[in-house]
C-alpha cells in the first residue's frame, strides 16, 4: 500500500508540470537568457546540475558567462558571479559594455563620444537593481561552499574558471574539488556553472571542441558535469570579414535532453554575444 509519504513526491513533480505547461517558469530552472541555448536546455540551465562552458583561449568563455548571468539578473533570477581572473570593478565595467553596446577600449580610456556616455549612463541606471552579485572566487573549497551558502538568493553560480578554482591543488587533489562543485550544486540546490579552457585546438582541421579535448586535469568534470557547452569561434583561426563574429555554441553533453548547437554572434568590441535566431531588438 502507498502512503502519503510515497506520493508527495509525485504529487510535487505533477504541480511543476501542470505550472510550466500554464507558462509558468519551473521553479528549478533558471533562464539563460538566450532563447535558442534555453530550448536545447528544456528551458535553461537546471538547478543542481553542473554546467561546464569550455573553449580555447580567447574564444570568449568569459564574455559569455558574463552574457549569462547579466541577463538572468536581469530577468530577476538571483545570481552569484565569481571570478578568479578580475577584480568586480572590472567586471562591472564589462557589464556596461556589453548591456550599452559600448566599446570596452572606450570605456577603459574615457573616450566615449557624448551619446555613447549618455547610453552607458542609462545602462548603469538600468542595471542597478538587478545586477548579478560579483566577487572574487575563494580559493579554499570551505570558503566557496560557505559563500555560496551565504548567497541563498543566487539560483546560478558561475565560476570563472575552473583553473582558478583549483589554486594551489596537486593532481591528486582535483578529483575531490569537483566532486565538491557537484556535490555543492545538488546539495544547495543551485546551478552551477564553470568555464574551464582547452588549449591544443589550433594543430587540426576541425578546430570544434570536443568531450575528448578534455585533458587528464578536467576529464572527471567532463564526466560529472550534467552540462557540457563548448564555444567554437572560425574568425578566431582564420580571421575573414563574412565569418567575423559567427559563433557556435556547441552542446557536446545533456544529460536530460539533446545535444546540438546553437548559432550566437560575438560583437567583439563590445564583449557581447546575440542569439542569432532570437536576437535582441
Amino acid at each position: 500500500m502507498l502512503r502519503s509519504t510515497d506520493i508527495s513526491p509525485l504529487s510535487l513533480l505533477l504541480a511543476r508540470v501542470d505550472s510550466v505547461a500554464d507558462g509558468e517558469q519551473a521553479r528549478d530552472t533558471v533562464h539563460s537568457g538566450f532563447p535558442s541555448v534555453d530550448r536545447m536546455l528544456g528551458g535553461g540551465f537546471r538547478r543542481g546540475d553542473l554546467i561546464v562552458l569550455a573553449g580555447d583561449v580567447g574564444s570568449g568563455k568569459s564574455s559569455l558567462a558574463l552574457g549569462f548571468s547579466v541577463r538572468a539578473a536581469a530577468a530577476g533570477q538571483g545570481v552569484l558571479f565569481l571570478s578568479g581572473e578580475m577584480a568586480p570593478e572590472r567586471l562591472l565595467e564589462r557589464v556596461i559594455a556589453i548591456e550599452s553596446r559600448v566599446a570596452i577600449d572606450e570605456l577603459r580610456q574615457g573616450t566615449l563620444t557624448d551619446i555613447a556616455r549618455a547610453t552607458a549612463g542609462a545602462a548603469a541606471v538600468r542595471l542597478r537593481d538587478c545586477l548579478p552579485m560579483v566577487e572574487l572566487l575563494p580559493s579554499d573549497p570551505m570558503d566557496l561552499a560557505s559563500l555560496i551558502e551565504a548567497r541563498p538568493a543566487a539560483g546560478l553560480v558561475v565560476i570563472d574558471s575552473f583553473e582558478a578554482a583549483l589554486g594551489t591543488l596537486n593532481e591528486s587533489q582535483i578529483p575531490a574539488r569537483i566532486r565538491e562543485l557537484k556535490r555543492l550544486a545538488v546539495e544547495r540546490d543551485r546551478a552551477i556553472l564553470t568555464t574551464v579552457e582547452l588549449p591544443g585546438l589550433r594543430g587540426r582541421a576541425d578546430r570544434r571542441p570536443t568531450l575528448e579535448d578534455f585533458d587528464a586535469r578536467t576529464g572527471l568534470l567532463r564526466e560529472a558535469a550534467d552540462v557540457v557547452l563548448a564555444l567554437y569561434r572560425e574568425d578566431l583561426y582564420e580571421p575573414a570579414q563574412d565569418i567575423a563574429g559567427a559563433t557556435e555554441l556547441l552542446v557536446r553533453k545533456n544529460r536530460n535532453g539533446a545535444v546540438g548547437y546553437v548559432d550566437l554572434y560575438f560583437y567583439a568590441s563590445w564583449l557581447r554575444f546575440e542569439d542569432m535566431l532570437d536576437p535582441d531588438t
